[in-house]
């Protein structure tokens, strides 16, 4: 009940902050309704939600409270519902209507009709397949074989606060160090189940609202761009169904080894031929393990849609060729403000992101880049960029010890060969003619047309040239935004070949060939869909007892300075309790920048020394106040043994099979 009313508020309050602050202009041919609404979803959950976590981390680390979500909550909503009141009397009082939407709702007219049934479909098809890798049955959260794995450290950061209180917030597989990932998604989750939420619901109400609403946001950029409905509707199909050429070389293997009936029949792994394609690097299932990345990518697109007037303005200009570039830069109008109010307000979302989705903030950083080179009003994204910037530096220095990032030059990505002929194949490879093919597209683009598309492709020169982490692996996130956005030229493309003119077999010809150029562009996201629905299926599922025993011990009597050796989870009981594990599963920290390495050579010590003293001393010394041995256990490949921890610390609970025992330090 309570997180259903924090949702209502925080759309109501974004609906102020969106419609009100950012969305005031004229969205030209576009149903504004479809952009405000995922602002107001956006914009309002950072605005409740980080005053939530500060208030929270105040009252816990500064005064000491047990429950620090109760007076965080009940601050913010109450503040909120106040404010929300007095602007709703005051309105009626001058009899103006009480949503900042209700003009833009009132605009019904044949494509708004058609858009409604459009978004209508695309939420069935978001809701069925976010609950259909994540959902709680008979006592059980089950979790698909595709999205699993990232749940892990996600599921165990949101029952940290819900059932724990992570203030100072740590990393649960690296507990008692600093936070390096980006966890309020993670945090909001866990209010609302505090609030009352059960945990699938809340997980996947927020990443259905997430995703759908930034692909409002992309169908809206794109009719804005190609004034088409369908134009609109192929981006997003195209979104969803990756391009690539995986699936015709698939089919071509098994086809000459005679078993392509029953591999097609019998396959549950995703298909690929270049590094960590077989991940799902590439296809929709991304949006189904990282959800917190669609929310991110709404107020990206939704920094983007802002500042499209600007490109819109300075595309408009009459001058021509080298004229109207050396206006773009040699002119006081290329430089100084259009609207620095809304440069800053920008700035602010988009700063406040920065532990949301990192990748996302740089990414609409990237795009906006691409923007400002071609761009009036340079100032403006300077100032969007210096508070977003700066925003994200406070947030690096309040929770993460030492540098956030460490940023390299490396060019080729994941291109086994990395000479530019290389680089072009790898992107074949990953894309077919998506990425390369725009530069054909280019050609019969606009001159606004082609600077949208330039920051839009931003983000994928940014993943072949740097590396922030360890895990090169980590920039796909940036040729995904990069697709993501770079669809709705596809897809006008397409429409404008569609429609354009001829005698009838001329349009017979281009359609069809239409129709098969759309098949081809989406054959291998197809069979990646069949692969994400067959790989997380009844007999692909993982599953938790919601009502464990161990889970709920855990969570009663550990605190949240206190710290478990475990052997490396991933997801399970253990996991599922929030508490801070001493090394959880390794390749989760390891991404984010934790020496596991150390760890995991004192966690071997502890579990296989024979020597009383060095058990202690190095129990002591890493803060270790709890050990849990597991019958038959194995760390890093190594026998354990319980004989020597039980001598030196006393028992404290017993799992109901006696498989578990956990010792106090």
């Amino acid at each position: 009940m309570f997180g259903i009313i924090y949702l209502i508020l925080c759309i109501l309050t974004g609906l102020e902050a969106a419609g009100g602050l950012l969305l005031h202009r004229t969205t030209g041919n576009v149903n504004a309704l479809w952009v405000k609404l995922p602002a107001a979803f956006g914009t309002g959950i950072l605005l409740m939600t980080w005053p939530v976590y500060i208030i929270s981390w105040i009252v816990s680390v500064c005064a000491g409270a047990e429950t620090p979500l109760f007076y965080g909550n009940l601050a913010v909503m109450a503040a909120a519902a106040f404010i929300l009141a007095v602007l709703y009397i005051r309105r009626k009082q001058k009899g103006k209507p009480l949503f900042r939407v209700m003009d833009d709702a009132a605009r019904i007219n044949r494509t708004t009709k058609k858009e409604i049934i459009f978004f209508l479909i695309l939420a069935v098809f978001i809701t069925g397949m976010m609950f259909y890798v994540f959902h709680v049955k008979d006592g059980r959260l089950y979790s698909g074989f595709t999205v699993f794995g990232d749940y892990a450290p996600h599921t165990a950061m949101m029952r940290s606060f819900s059932r724990g209180n992570n203030f100072p917030t740590q990393y649960p597989h690296y507990g008692g160090a600093d936070v390096k990932y980006h966890f309020m998604f993670q945090f909001l989750v866990g209010n609302l189940e505090y609030l009352g939420i059960r945990l699938d619901l809340g997980y996947n109400l927020v990443s259905i609202l997430s995703l759908l609403g930034f692909l409002m946001i992309l169908y809206s950029i794109c009719y804005r761009i190609f004034h088409s409905f369908w134009a609109g509707c192929v981006s997003i199909i195209l979104f969803v169904f990756r391009s690539g050429t995986a699936v015709w070389r698939f089919l071509w293997e098994h086809m000459q080894a005679g078993d392509l009936l029953s591999t097609l029949e019998e396959n549950t792994s995703f298909i690929g031929y270049t590094a960590n394609e077989n991940w799902g690097l590439w296809n929709f299932n991304v949006y189904l393990n990282q959800r917190h990345l669609a929310f991110g990518l709404l107020v990206a697109a939704l920094a983007v849609w802002i500042y499209m007037d600007w490109v819109e303005a300075s595309g408009a200009q009459e001058e021509k060729g080298l004229e109207w570039l050396k206006d773009r830069f040699f002119t006081k109008e290329a430089w100084m403000f259009r609207d620095w109010k809304c440069g800053a307000l920008t700035g602010i979302f988009m700063g406040m992101i920065a532990f949301w989705n990192g990748a996302a903030l740089i990414g609409g950083l990237l795009i906006l880049l691409g923007f400002a080179i071609f761009s009036d009003g340079k100032l403006d994204y300077a100032l969007t960029a210096l508070i977003a910037v700066i925003l994200s530096g406070i947030q690096s220095s309040s929770f993460i010890s030492g540098s956030a990032m460490s940023p390299a030059f490396y060019w080729g990505f994941l291109a086994d060969n990395r000479s530019l002929p290389g680089v072009a194949w790898y992107l074949i490879q990953i894309s077919g003619v998506f990425f390369l093919g725009l530069i054909v597209v280019a050609v019969f683009l606009k001159r606004t047309e082609r600077i949208f598309l330039m920051g839009f492709v931003f983000p994928l020169f940014f993943a072949f040239l740097v590396s922030l982490t360890p895990d090169i692996n980590v920039n796909h996130k940036y040729v995904m935004i990069s697709y993501a956005f770079a669809t709705v030229f596809w897809g006008g493309m397409l429409r404008r070949l569609w429609k354009s003119g001829g005698n009838g077999i001329k349009i017979l010809a281009v359609r069809t060939a239409c129709v098969f150029f759309s098949i081809f562009m989406t054959a291998t996201g197809l069979y990646d869909f069949v692969i994400i629905v067959r790989d997380n299926d009844t007999d692909h599922r993982m599953w938790v007892d919601m009502n464990s025993s161990l889970t709920d011990w855990l969570s009663a009597n550990l605190k949240n300075d206190d710290l478990i050796l475990t052997p490396e989870y991933t997801m399970n009981d253990v996991t599922m309790s929030g508490v801070m594990m001493y090394c959880g599963w390794p390749y989760y920290a390891w991404s984010a920048g934790y020496d596991t390495y150390y760890r995991a050579g004192q966690a071997q010590v502890i579990y296989s020394t024979t020597d009383k003293e060095l058990l202690e001393s190095t129990v002591a010394r890493e803060k270790i106040t709890y050990i849990l041995y597991e019958d038959g256990m194995e760390f890093e490949q190594q026998q354990c043994r319980e004989d020597i921890i039980k001598e030196v610390y006393p028992l404290v609970y017993t799992s109901e099979d006696g498989r578990i025992r956990i010792y106090e330090t």
